[in-house]
């Protein structure tokens, strides 16, 4: 099972049962064949963005955020999904061109739309290419700057000729 299914089926078992701890959900996975350490199940749930709350009986349960302003994703998950999937960081007055591995996009636009960086309007994401919208202030070509460092991408290697 790869990570994102993993992931995945976190999300339906947080759904779906009352769960509080990240051990209950090793055992859960372990109960259906798929193996995972507990420091895996919880980076898994920090990525997933979860919360704990208490329900309307009292108990306490792990839950995915409503939204992702009340739980950002740690900048450190969008520095390692950028990292390993961004190949290129274009950019024009307030939008930046993210490119990466064909059917990578997606991976990468998500942790950016949940990691609220500051000056990002929103993105799309097609099959290999990130459209980011940047405000005014923040500005293109400063959040590409910011996005080449968190990819570990140098100015340099990114330049392209003719743009």
């Amino acid at each position: 099972m790869t990570k994102t299914q993993r992931q995945h089926r976190i999300s339906e078992l947080l759904e779906h049962d009352v769960i509080s701890t990240a051990a209950q959900v090793v055992a859960r996975l372990q109960s259906e064949g798929v193996s995972a350490t507990q420091a895996t199940v919880t980076r898994d749930l920090q990525e997933l963005g979860t919360i704990k709350v208490r329900d309307e009986r009292g108990a306490r349960r792990i839950v995915l955020a409503a939204s992702p302003k009340l739980a950002p994703a740690p900048l450190d998950h969008l520095r390692r999904m950028m990292g390993e999937w961004v190949v290129s960081v274009e950019s024009s007055v307030n939008l930046v061109v993210v490119r990466t591995p064909p059917g990578c996009a997606h991976v990468v636009a998500s942790a950016l739309d949940r990691s609220a960086l500051d000056g990002v309007l929103g993105s799309v994401a097609g099959d290999d290419t990130i459209l980011v919208i940047a405000t005014e202030q923040r500005g293109g070509s400063d959040l590409a700057r910011e996005f080449r460092e968190l990819s570990g991408i140098s100015e340099m290697n990114d330049v392209r000729s003719g743009f």
